[in-house]
């Protein structure tokens, strides 16, 4: 009944969003190419697609071959502006994504800026550390900034088919402006997408012949310490004796929740808004919950993202940081599909860092 009401609240949306997307097309408002190679990473929908871990694997792919250089806005940051992000930020300062990857890849240029035109300009001005190529975290519907490769990410288990425009559904945008796509990824899959439900899905998003379709699935890696507590031994993945508390502060933790029951029969689950910063109040809520579980031996799981959020909180206890895990998660290509993407990602950047450096060849040659 409520999505009624919200139906023209979507038809207003979805028609100021056309304007926008057609004043774009018609060059009334400006896009910037820059001479660097730059690659979007983003989505269609609201929540989460797995964009992170899917940046994370483009800096793995690129980083011992090219200077690497990641851009986002810092969603939930309370500072503004253009900023590096550094091992000892906060998520405070530069949003808890940036500072993951920075965590995960210290060697590399990770930055955050509301204006993505400014952003990109800051980092190609750097005298010490100009990266070859640029990758635009959460940048599909940024279209003041013209990259030269566009990545869609598509939840697998939440089909855009049957979704509706904002606020009504969780549609950024009509499904229309997909065609924007160089590479279109469904996320989050299961072990196997036959061949068949991979040609419905084609049809589904109305695949251009210039459009290439993968699959991939999140792969988690084993639990390590957000603090100094030790290591979780064999046991806990064999003996399923533990009792969890899994706090989660994503979009859907369901995943998380089906890959733990591996491990452990009695998973107890507290939620919280994605990108959520956690109050003292919040602490005390979850310090009262894991007491509550009565078991010989009990954690608390949360994800890499919302480990980030907490391990600068002053409100943490010694018992709380005793016993907090964090689940790392990678993404993993479906049936042998890694090598055609890495080769699709590797000759762009490849031939558009030859041309950016001609025409500084050629530019020098005129001065």
């Amino acid at each position: 009944m409520v999505k009624i009401f919200l139906y023209p609240l979507s038809l207003l949306y979805g028609f100021v969003m056309y304007l926008r997307n057609r004043a774009y097309d018609l060059n009334i408002l400006k896009s910037t190419e820059f001479d660097v190679p730059v690659i979007s990473i983003g989505n269609i929908t609201v929540g989460g697609t797995g964009k992170t871990p899917h940046v994370e694997y483009l800096v793995k792919l690129l980083k011992e071959k090219y200077e690497v250089a990641t851009l986002s806005r810092g969603y939930k940051r309370k500072t503004k502006g253009f900023r590096y992000v550094e091992s000892n930020s906060t998520a405070i300062e530069v949003g808890d994504e940036p500072l993951q990857i920075k965590n995960k890849y210290k060697d590399v240029t990770v930055s955050v800026c509301e204006n993505r035109v400014v952003g990109v300009e800051k980092l190609l001005a750097s005298e010490a550390k100009a990266p070859d190529v640029v990758l635009l975290d959460d940048a599909f519907q940024h279209r003041r900034i013209s990259p030269g490769l566009n990545i869609l990410l598509i939840d697998y288990n939440r089909q855009i088919k049957e979704d509706h425009l904002l606020p009504m559904g969780r549609l950024r945008e009509s499904v229309h402006q997909m065609r924007r796509a160089n590479i279109i990824i469904f996320t989050k899959c299961p072990d196997e997408v036959t061949p068949i439900m991979r040609r419905i899905l084609s049809n589904d998003v109305g695949l251009f012949p210039y459009q290439k379709l993968y699959f991939t699935k999140l792969e988690y890696d084993k639990l390590l310490p957000v603090f100094d507590a030790e290591s979780l031994d064999a046991g806990f993945y064999k003996e399923k004796k533990h009792a969890v508390l899994l706090l989660t502060g994503i979009a859907s933790p369901k995943l998380i929740e089906k890959y733990l029951r591996h491990f452990s029969k009695r998973i107890e689950t507290l939620t919280f808004p994605d990108h959520y910063n956690y109050s003292a109040q919040d602490i005390q809520t979850i310090l009262n919950k894991f007491a509550a579980l009565k078991a010989e031996k009990k954690i608390i799981i949360t994800t890499e993202k919302d480990s980030m959020r907490l391990k600068n909180n002053s409100g943490l206890t010694d018992e709380f940081k005793s016993v907090l895990y964090y689940l790392p998660v990678q993404v993993k290509f479906l049936d042998e599909e890694k090598k055609s993407f890495n080769k699709k990602i590797l000759n762009y950047v490849g031939e558009n860092k030859s041309n950016r450096e001609l025409h500084k060849r050629k530019n020098s040659g005129k001065s």
